[in-house]
């Protein structure tokens, strides 16, 4: 697995990270004994990062993640967490509960320390309360050696545009705006590069918008977006391309994304995802299929507080 610099934090991180909601049972329920053989899979295989969060599964990620990684050398992992969301329609961002919300995480997991502790879809709160509370208040925690690199995730371009400024950060993980459908987040490149912040790119697949089984019912894009990707990924699949494994690839394959960050629910599913991985972006098929969905280029959806939309 090829290893990458985590812009200024120095880490060495496998191209393909580990995407943990799965664990917390958000596709399907998962056994622990399932995580575990699941999480070794991932190690076995070269990933050497997992990211997590509270909110998935309401705590049931961590939970699991806690077992699995018991006598796991801590060399061989990268743990990446958050704090500020704790389920659907539940957000704190405040400095007591950040505060709080580290030393729960590093119960469940059994970790002493967490190496990238990171503010969860900040585009639900206020971006100044992230910015003179919230963000301060992980530099007091970071300082007392309980977390290494301080981030923050989401959606919307616009908050990281409101935050780098503000703050100091390293590293950001930012979802489905780098995907066959939505290549936005190549306009944020040079903010990070300047600045030394890390990027992990996570769901390559949109959220299930380019897997041939579709998306979950929850998912937030228009039912016009929708359909449009359906018809693409049809068409793609009838000819034998699944859609979702060559916009994995088309993730891996950039440079300036030193980690993509995709979910399993088996280790059969991590394997396939695995053999993608391993496989070189066939370009011209790539061309194609970027053209077919150029009618919908960079089209996203809202989330969070209208405000802090793109």
């Amino acid at each position: 697995m090829e290893l990458r610099t985590l812009g200024r934090t120095g880490l060495q991180v496998s191209k393909l990270g580990l995407g943990a909601a799965s664990l917390g049972g958000i596709y399907g329920g998962m056994t622990g004994d399932e995580a575990t053989k699941l999480v070794h899979a991932a190690l076995d295989s070269g990933i050497n990062l997992i990211d997590t969060s509270p909110f998935y599964g309401v705590t049931r990620s961590e939970s699991v993640l806690g077992p699995a990684l018991k006598g796991v050398r801590r060399d061989r992992f990268i743990m990446a967490t958050k704090c500020g969301r704790y389920d659907d329609a539940l957000f704190d961002f405040s400095a007591q509960r950040v505060t709080r919300s580290v030393d729960e995480s590093l119960q469940r997991m059994g970790l002493d320390m967490i190496d990238i502790f990171q503010v969860h879809d900040i585009e639900f709160g206020s971006l100044r309360q992230v910015v003179e509370e919230t963000l301060p208040a992980l530099e007091k925690i970071r300082a007392a050696g309980k977390i290494r690199f301080i981030g923050v995730t989401g959606l919307p371009l616009k908050i990281f545009q409101y935050v780098i400024p503000r703050h100091q950060i390293d590293t950001i993980i930012s979802y489905s705006r780098y995907t066959l459908i939505d290549q936005a987040l190549e306009g944020l490149f040079p903010l990070l590069e300047q600045q030394g912040i890390g990027l992990m790119n996570a769901s390559p697949v949109a959220l299930g918008l380019l897997s041939p089984h579709g998306p979950q019912p929850w998912h937030q894009a228009s039912k016009a977006l929708q359909e449009f990707a359906k018809k693409v990924v049809a068409k793609w699949y009838a000819r034998g391309v699944n859609l979702a494994k060559v916009s994995l690839q088309f993730s891996m394959a950039n440079p300036r994304i030193p980690c993509t960050l995709t979910g399993a629910s088996t280790p059969l599913e991590l394997e396939s995802t695995l053999q993608a991985a391993a496989e070189p972006l066939d370009t011209a098929t790539l061309t194609e299929v970027l053209a077919d969905f150029a009618p919908v280029r960079n089209q996203s959806w809202l989330q969070g507080n209208p405000e802090n939309n793109d």
